[in-house]
């Protein structure tokens, strides 16, 4: 449709074009008069009333003539006083547009200028880069659900369930093609108190990134969750994706709390697929995830699956590219990352399975093999420990263990587990659970790391008889075979003869600690007992100290004497042989601890007007040192007397 504010435009230009027509008419018609009159003069005949007729015609000419004019006048006139009228009304229009602009700057300006909302929680490992444009009352509701689960719910709440993610597969992995008739797959999710956002998210990514046609079931575990959310309202929810299929979403809940490695024993019983996937369920599976686990079970039932981990952010959500790796631990079974083999280096291909010789907890087997070789050990209690079990056992008993850089799985990180504050108390009796029956004569080793003693260690780590029995009748191969064949990076100790924390009589609530690591200089520092300040001394002479890692990338560290100054140092200890630093030292319980090399003792002082002993490093003044346990009966007679 034409504006209105081009109709004058439009009009004057027609009435001009009518204006020029009129004149070249009446030029026109002048001109035949004049020429009329000239063949009149040369017959030398002019009549009269012809005469008087032509002068009318001339005088009706001149008037249309002047009426011309004028109306030419008036339209320039008219045209003049519309033009102005339009050019006042774009300058308005201009001058309306510019306040516009200017009112919207002004806005910016005091926007801009505009405080900020206060923080409310500076503290807070949730607000650190994500959340300051909030209002106060939406950091409090932020706070109070990230204080619950962990990570933030708040945000989760309004992302989208089928968000987007990154592709973080090997470019290689895009080209690989798997079979067509691949096994079907059960997914099991494992859950207490999850926030119901985040299980729906790991149930979307699931169905939008698995091939209906191998995907033959979710099953929901859900271990005694207290929160009203996960019952009535989270079935509910469910309903709509078991629409089409029906049955693809099912639902397991425990009548009282059982653990993680029972919930997922309940999965596995529940589930029917031919391959079983066991997952957390704070996880978003990425793209083409199920085909390289399937394609590879496929070839050998006897290999279970770790998928390659990428890691999501607890406070803004971002995921977060890993580097592949294999599935490790220390001698305490904590779960670690061990750089992939040099054989799989050797490959260059970075889509080869990478052999690992553990799991870290998600994992994915052919259904009935993992049955046949005892699914998880269901008296582990609560958390931890379960993962290790499973690896150790698999490989003793016929099976191996893979990671595959094409199957990508996301995990959400939680700042804190809510459910339990300190889990260590159960990582450490299960441990013992996998100590006692698997690992033979190195079992010492997980008793020295957690600093337990090797006779009544005073933790109840339940009946494990089913568990050696299960062992027998698979006939498996022995810890020293798996060290050997599997996991040379795990190194044991054969020469400890001392461990735990120590103490000088002078004062007893004080032990050796092994300070701020960065600065390597043990101190003294009020006894509590966590890994800082676990000690071992050796046959040999050497003094670990601040927890037992033992492994050939991760070297522990040698307690030294250098020879310059009072204080002691802390050096790796493949470093300390290196550098031929004076590291062994003479020590018998209750007595002096005394270098070999430099004969200087190690003792405690206090300087003038101080109220603490400081650790340092002089000549021997007969103090005396104790340390908490002792391996068979070094240093008891030394006690006794």
């Amino acid at each position: 449709m034409m504006s209105r504010r081009k109709l004058p435009g439009l009009f004057s230009i027609l009435l001009t074009v009518l204006l020029a027509v009129n004149i070249l008419f009446m030029v026109y018609v002048k001109n035949t008069i004049k020429d009329l009159r000239k063949k009149d003069l040369g017959h030398l005949e002019l009549h009269a009333p012809n005469s008087g007729k032509e002068n009318v015609l001339v005088e009706r000419l001149g008037h249309i003539e002047m009426m011309v004019k004028n109306l030419s006048n008036s339209l320039k006139l008219s045209s003049n006083g519309k033009d102005r009228k339009l050019a006042d009304d774009v300058q308005l229009s201009e001058k309306s547009t510019d306040g516009a602009q200017a009112a919207k700057k002004a806005k910016k300006e005091e926007a801009k200028h505009k405080a900020a909302p206060r923080l409310r929680f500076p503290a807070s490992r949730l607000f650190k880069k994500w959340g300051n444009d909030l209002a106060e009352d939406q950091q409090v509701a932020a706070q109070a659900l990230f204080d619950q689960y962990g990570y933030n719910v708040y945000l989760s709440d309004r992302l989208p369930l089928d968000r987007s993610i990154k592709d973080t597969r090997p470019s290689r992995c895009l080209e690989k093609k798997y079979p067509h008739d691949l096994p079907t797959i059960s997914v099991v999710l494992i859950f207490t108190n999850e926030a119901t956002s985040i299980i729906l998210r790991a149930i979307t990514s699931i169905i939008n990134r698995t091939p209906s046609r191998l995907l033959k079931e979710i099953v929901l575990v859900d271990d005694y969750s207290s929160l009203e959310e996960l019952k009535g309202p989270l079935e509910e929810k469910i309903k709509r994706y078991n629409v089409k299929p029906p049955g693809l979403v099912k639902m397991v809940r425990h009548q009282r709390r059982e653990g993680l490695a029972q919930a997922r024993i309940s999965g596995w019983e529940a589930s029917s697929g031919d391959v079983v996937a066991i997952l957390d369920a704070h996880v978003e599976v990425n793209h083409k995830w199920a085909e390289p686990i399937l394609s590879r079970i496929k070839e050998d039932r006897t290999v279970i699956i770790s998928p390659a981990f990428d890691n999501i952010h607890f406070d803004d959500f971002e995921l977060v590219q890993y580097v592949e790796a294999a599935d490790g631990f220390d001698w305490a079974l904590w779960c670690l990352y061990e750089p992939a083999p040099q054989a799989w280096y050797a490959l260059k291909d970075e889509t080869a399975p990478i052999t690992s010789p553990s799991i870290m907890g998600i994992f994915a087997a052919n259904r009935e093999f993992l049955g046949e070789i005892g699914v998880l050990d269901g008296g582990m209690h609560i958390y931890g420990g379960e993962n290790v079990e499973l690896g150790i056992r698999t490989w003793q008993c016929g099976g191996k263990i893979e990671v595959l850089p094409c199957s990508r799985i996301a995990h959400l990180e939680r700042a804190h587990k809510p459910y339990l504050l300190d889990f260590s108390p159960a990582v450490k009796r299960n441990a013992l659970r996998v100590a006692e029956v698997w690992m033979d004569e190195y079992k010492h080793m997980v008793y020295y790391a957690w600093n337990i003693p090797l006779e009544k260690p005073g933790i109840d780590f339940g009946d494990v008889s089913s568990r050696k029995e299960l062992r027998k009748k698979l006939n498996c191969k022995s810890f020293d075979w798996y060290i050997k064949n599997v996991y040379p990076n795990l190194v044991p100790q054969t020469t400890i003869v001392a461990y735990g924390i120590m103490k000088n009589t002078l004062s007893e609530d004080i032990c050796i600690d092994q300070g701020p690591v960065l600065e390597n200089t043990p101190i003294m520092y009020g006894c509590h007992g966590y890994s800082s300040q676990h000690m071992f001394y050796h046959s040999t002479g050497e003094i670990y100290l601040g927890g037992l890692r033992s492994q050939r990338n991760a070297a522990d560290r040698c307690m030294v004497d250098t020879g310059q100054g009072e204080l002691p140092f802390l050096e790796k200890c493949d470093e300390a042989i290196r550098k031929g630093l004076s590291m062994h030292w003479d020590f018998k319980q209750g007595a002096a601890v005394t270098n070999r090399k430099t004969k200087r003792c190690l003792e405690i002082v206090k300087d003038q007007g101080a109220s603490v002993y400081r650790l340092v490093l002089q000549n021997c003044t007969g103090q005396k040192w104790t340390i908490q346990h002792t391996v068979k009966d070094w240093g008891r007679k030394a006690t006794a007397g």
